[in-house]
């Protein structure tokens, strides 16, 4: 079997600090040998499942999506990722690999053949080598942002959310990326940064922008972040965090204001919120996320708000298999049997509870109060 590509630099290990490191990676498709470096997160394991970040402009914006993947995922903001960046700024080689046809607007030879090589050498290679999970992202800048689109022409694209940062956009690209987003059934997250440094340019991003912000679909996740105090340089440092915050919004923990404008109003159980929330990561992502105190305690005030205490149940279970030696999942449970009229059931809970670990505002002192108040109300 024919050998793709050889490496030339040895695999870091991983241990218990962050690994950044470059290699040579040599392309059978460009029939070249290519720089190209990779974050892995401190806490690498093969148990658990790693998106994975494409970012071309590699000397440039490599570290700034490192660091900003490393700032979201360690406060919740977004799951541990690994990045790969492609550098391409020796010997006009970005020109050379985003180029595209002035007439059609689609990739020259040399494109054509870039693209492959990410989409057949390289990802592949991760997918193989390491624990990666289905979810995908390009990040781009100017000219190399407009060949991230190239990618939603396939069938199936490719990544699964985009960062565009000021594109310098192919021929009719403006409505080309609307009309296949259009009928995309894949769920894709779109993100369009642009400066506020006028230019022919920023005419027609605007142009995309507006297009994008007409379409109806149920699949695109579109954001738009224009910057006016940049210019056409200093707007690549200034939209990646908002980027991340806006695509992986769904990991963040459910804030006052989503409390109270969602979650209050809901119809229905409000235990629904949750479940749909992390049905939705497990789909996208591949893998199920533990849910955070911040969320179970959210669905617990709102269950208790709404007086909707069918909610506690399957809180309660929940709490059981993510929460096992902690009070919450008994303590829930016994709350959900007292509103429902069964004393004897809820005394016997409340007492499993007092057994287990204390946990967030859940003490033995509250778990006993509600045992004695039990045996003082029904005599036991």
């Amino acid at each position: 079997m024919q050998r793709f590509f050889t490496l030339l630099a040895l695999f870091v290990y991983f241990g218990s600090n962050a690994q950044v490191t470059q290699e040579i990676f040599e392309s059978f498709k460009l029939q070249e040998r290519r720089d190209v470096q990779y974050y892995f997160p401190e806490t690498y394991t093969a148990e658990k499942k790693y998106p994975i970040i494409v970012v071309l402009d590699g000397e440039y914006l490599f570290d700034q999506v490192v660091a900003n993947a490393k700032f979201y995922s360690n406060f919740h903001g977004m799951p541990e990722a690994i990045v790969v960046g492609v550098n391409q700024s020796k010997n006009n080689l970005r020109n050379q690999d985003c180029a595209f046809e002035p007439d059609s607007g689609l990739p020259n030879e040399k494109g054509k053949l870039f693209f492959e090589f990410l989409g057949m050498e390289l990802i592949p290679y991760l997918e193989t080598k390491f624990s990666t999970a289905p979810f995908k992202m390009f990040v781009g800048y100017d000219i190399t942002a407009n060949f991230g689109n190239f990618y939603l022409f396939k069938d199936d694209s490719l990544f699964n959310a985009y960062i565009s940062i000021s594109p310098y956009l192919a021929p009719e690209m403006e409505t080309r990326v609307p009309s296949r987003l259009s009928v995309m059934k894949k769920k894709i997250f779109y993100q369009l940064i642009l400066e506020g440094e006028k230019s022919e340019n920023s005419n027609r991003v605007l142009a995309l922008d507006q297009n994008l912000k007409g379409m109806k679909s149920d699949n695109l996740h579109y954001f738009f972040d224009k910057y006016e105090n940049a210019d056409h340089i200093s707007v690549a440092t200034y939209g990646i965090g908002k980027a991340f915050d806006n695509i992986f919004g769904m990991f963040k923990p459910i804030s006052p204001k989503e409390y109270k404008e969602k979650i209050l109003t809901q119809v229905g159980p409000v235990f629904d919120y949750l479940a749909d929330k992390q049905a939705s990561i497990e789909n996208l992502f591949g893998f199920r996320k533990t849910t955070s105190l911040n969320d179970i305690m959210a669905i617990y005030a709102a269950s208790r708000k709404k007086e909707d205490f069918e909610s506690l149940k399957p809180l309660s279970d929940l709490c059981k298999k993510e929460y096992p030696n902690t009070m919450l999942g008994f303590y829930f449970e016994a709350e959900y049997y007292e509103q429902l009229g069964e004393p004897k059931k809820a005394l016997r809970t409340f007492e499993k509870a007092f057994g287990m670990e204390e946990i967030d505002f859940l003490t033995k002192e509250m778990a006993l109060e509600k045992i004695d108040a039990l045996k003082a109300d029904f005599g036991y």
